[in-house]
C-alpha cells in the first residue's frame, strides 16, 4: 500500500483544500486516481487515516527492532511505511542490561556470603577486643 500523503507531498493533517490541490497537481495518473478515490471522499479518508496510523506504528516498531526491507523493496510503494533502523537502545537491550546488573549483584552477594561466617567472627573479635581494651583503660 502506498502512503498517499507521502507520495502527494502533503501532511496527514492537510485540509481538504490542500489535498484537492495536491491531487490536482499530481503528474502521475495512477496515483492521482487512487488519491482522488481514497482521499476525495470523507468516509474513505477517515478509514485511510486509521489504517495509515496503524501502518506508521508498525513502521516505528520495525525500526525499533532494526527490521528493514530487502534491497529489492527499496524505492517502492512497499517501503513507504518503513523507517530507518532505530539506533537508540531498544527496550530489550535495557532489560538485558538490568538483568545483567542484577546477576552481577547476586554473584557479589554469593561471594560475600561465602565469607560471612569469618566476617561475623572477625567483627565479634574486634568488638570483644575493643571492650576489653576499654575495660583496661577505665581501670
Amino acid at each position: 500500500m502506498r502512503d498517499l500523503y507521502k507520495r502527494l507531498g502533503i501532511s496527514q493533517t492537510a485540509s481538504d483544500a490542500e489535498v484537492a490541490a495536491a491531487i490536482e497537481a499530481c503528474q502521475h495518473t495512477a496515483l492521482k486516481t487512487e488519491a482522488s478515490v481514497v482521499l476525495g471522499v470523507k468516509s474513505r479518508r477517515e478509514e485511510y487515516d486509521r489504517l495509515h496510523a496503524l501502518l506508521c506504528d508498525i513502521g516505528r516498531l520495525r525500526a525499533r527492532l532494526g527490521l528493514t526491507h530487502g534491497q529489492y523493496w527499496l524505492d517502492s510503494a512497499a517501503n513507504d511505511f518503513s523507517l530507518a533502523p532505530d539506533n537508540d537502545r531498544s527496550r530489550h537491550d535495557a532489560l538485558v542490561s538490568k538483568v545483567t546488573q542484577a546477576v552481577s549483584l547476586h554473584d557479589t552477594f554469593q561471594r560475600w556470603r561465602r565469607y560471612s561466617p569469618w566476617i561475623v567472627a572477625g567483627g565479634f573479635a574486634m568488638i570483644a577486643t575493643a571492650t576489653v581494651a576499654v575495660g583496661f583503660l577505665a581501670d
